[in-house]
């Protein structure tokens, strides 16, 4: 772990800076304040000792600055200095230092100071993991990992709502696997499950890097597709389907051959300018490509 080491004094910091380094920390030097808000911005260790004065810039008010930071990194920081009253640790401690230590000090002392501040980075770190797991688990669907139903639509919502104000064409497509029931019957629920998996990779492989995709439900797919007029979804759904009917899904020694159905429709009439109405009619094409013959797309009127 990256530890930040700032005193203008230039024997205290080597001192300082070699007890850190003999504890296994990767230690970077400052000789100010400024110099330390530099080094924050450019290498972000996430421990920082800091001499309480210092020119150009006092330890205080370095710790005052990190916290205005909208950051999720928590800086973990503690003043090393010769002030010792208790008005001056109340002082260090209301200006957001985590930590007071008064010169002069043991090794031992300073070890520890430096262990307690990475158990709390280490447990901030596993309570960020966990939220951004739980995030993630918010916005996407379990089993493919594409964006879940409630996602897609507030995708299409605020594209939509871009897409007007910037006067924008904007695609989706509605897609729909089929006899997907006849492949849970024949080959189980499992093979079902690696056929959606499947399904769901070659779609994000097939879209551009600002499209998205979501699983509206069951065998269903949304596609939004931001700056696509109806011509370029066209060639778009093209590529999908071959995407999806060119090679089998592979499972165990299984070879399921899969084809989707595909409905588009476009922002291009004030009817499909909104969510219901342009999914609705996204829709209705979809079930048309179905009585045409499936593997196939329609297009909506």
């Amino acid at each position: 772990m990256k530890v930040l080491v700032a005193d203008d004094d230039k024997l205290s910091r080597l001192l300082v800076k070699d007890l850190v380094t003999s504890m296994g920390y990767e230690v970077l030097e400052a000789a100010d304040g400024e110099q330390a808000w530099q080094v924050l911005q450019e290498h972000s260790p996430r421990l920082v000792i800091l001499d309480w004065i210092m020119p150009r810039m006092d330890g205080t008010e370095l710790c005052q600055r990190l916290r205005l930071l909208d950051d999720e990194n928590y800086y973990y920081i503690i003043l090393l200095t010769g002030l010792n009253s208790k008005e001056n640790i109340i002082a260090g401690l209301n200006a957001g230092a985590d930590d007071y230590i008064t010169k002069p000090f043991i090794p031992q002392e300073l070890e520890m100071r430096l262990k307690a501040g990475k158990r709390i980075l280490e447990l901030q770190q596993s309570l960020q993991e966990a939220l951004e797991k739980q995030r993630h688990m918010a916005r996407h669907d379990a089993l493919t990992g594409i964006l879940n139903r409630g996602e897609i639509i507030k995708m299409l919502e605020k594209e939509l709502i871009r897409a007007e104000r910037q006067h924008e064409r904007l695609s989706v497509i509605m897609g729909d696997l089929d006899h997907f029931k006849q492949i849970n019957d024949t080959y189980g629920h499992m093979v079902g499950d690696a056929v959606l998996v499947e399904t769901a990779q070659r779609l994000k492989d097939t879209l551009r890097v600002y499209d998205s995709v979501g699983r509206y439900g069951g065998e269903e797919f949304l596609l939004v597709l931001p700056g696509c007029a109806l011509e370029e979804a066209q060639l778009l759904a093209g590529r999908i389907l071959h995407a999806i009917n060119a090679q089998p899904v592979r499972y165990n020694n299984h070879k399921i051959p899969v084809t989707i159905s595909l409905g588009l429709a476009c922002n291009d009439t004030p009817a499909h300018a909104h969510v219901e109405g342009i999914v609705q009619a996204a829709d209705f094409a979809m079930y048309q490509a179905k009585k045409n013959g499936r593997n196939c797309y329609a297009v909506a009127e």
